[in-house]
């Protein structure tokens, strides 16, 4: 399998939010692209924790599943256009679509960005937190017979390390990473590994995590106005500010622990915002400490940053 380095001819300046007042951190206008819902099982998503004490924040179903987002970041400036993460996808079968209560009736990928004012043509970059199906499905889509790329025009960005580990997966990550998200996106010369945390465009950084997976990048938008974080499965909902409240799925829960405590105090210091993709109500919020432990401020929509 061979990478090559892609070469983009700038598009035109993007104005699909000319008119409108839209939040706004550097040279980026910030989106919130909804790729639908979905819905996994509350026990997993808490782990040891009590279900009495985590059905206060996220009720569970009938067959104890908790409702989550798949909210994706859409960042504009005047030649790019950046999505993190991009959901589930509509690839799947009605078996996969039933376990997992896949609901596009109030939000679709395509449907969210054309809302925007965009297409999957038009975007230029997709950043991968990880690989996990919730994270990447939307990377390829189904013609027929054949796999090709959601975003025929984008260079996919992931780390180098989770690249590696995903593709000779272990048996508690199997059922997570889907040979049909990954193959066709090795084999298309428009993936590139990152090698730990950097800046990877203007403005936009990645900060590495080994709790959930290995190598798991969150993505960090910097400007004058300050600093967005979009969280991804360090903290999946706003109940998960809790240090200790891991999920079942982390294949390194103490680290998970030690991760959030480090991530969420340099966040209450450096005043950042916090982005969550899985949260079913909230876009946004702020974090502070306090003698007790970490709490949760200003929860809002992206719009309302």
């Amino acid at each position: 399998m061979t990478f090559r380095t892609l070469y983009f001819i700038p598009h035109p300046p993007f104005t699909s939010s000319f008119w409108l007042r839209m939040p706004r951190i550097g040279p980026y206008t910030l989106h919130s692209i909804h790729a639908g819902y979905f819905a996994l099982d509350g026990g997993a998503m808490f782990g040891i924790v009590p279900k009495p004490l985590w059905e206060r924040h996220i009720r569970a179903d009938d067959r104890n599943r908790i409702p989550l987002s798949t909210r994706c970041l859409l960042l504009e400036s005047s030649d790019r256009l950046v999505l993190v993460d991009n959901g589930i996808g509509d690839k799947e079968d009605a078996k996969f679509a039933e376990i997992y209560a896949l609901d596009y009736s109030r939000a679709e990928l395509h449907r969210s960005l054309g809302e925007a004012g965009f297409s999957a043509e038009d975007v230029t970059d997709v950043i991968l937190t990880h690989l996990h199906f919730d994270h990447c499905g939307g990377t390829t889509q189904r013609r027929g017979e054949r796999l090709e790329l959601t975003f025929p025009n984008a260079r996919h960005y992931v780390q180098r390390a989770h690249w590696n580990w995903a593709m000779e997966p272990n048996e508690r990550e199997r059922a997570s990473f889907l040979p049909q998200n990954l193959l066709p996106l090795g084999e298309s010369g428009q993936l590139y590994l990152v090698d730990g945390e950097q800046e990877i465009l203007p403005g936009i950084s990645v900060l590495t995590v080994d709790g959930h997976t290995e190598a798991q990048q969150l993505v960090k938008v910097t400007g004058e106005e300050g600093s967005l974080v979009f969280v991804a499965d360090l903290l999946p909902t706003t109940a998960h500010v809790r240090p200790v409240w891991v999920m079942a799925y982390d294949i390194r829960p103490l680290v998970s622990i030690a991760e959030k405590k480090e991530f969420l105090r340099r966040a209450a210091a450096e005043q950042w915002t916090l982005f969550f993709e899985h949260d079913p109500v909230t876009d946004i919020a702020s974090v502070c400490e306090a003698e007790r432990g970490f709490t949760l401020t200003d929860e809002r929509s992206l719009e309302d940053l």
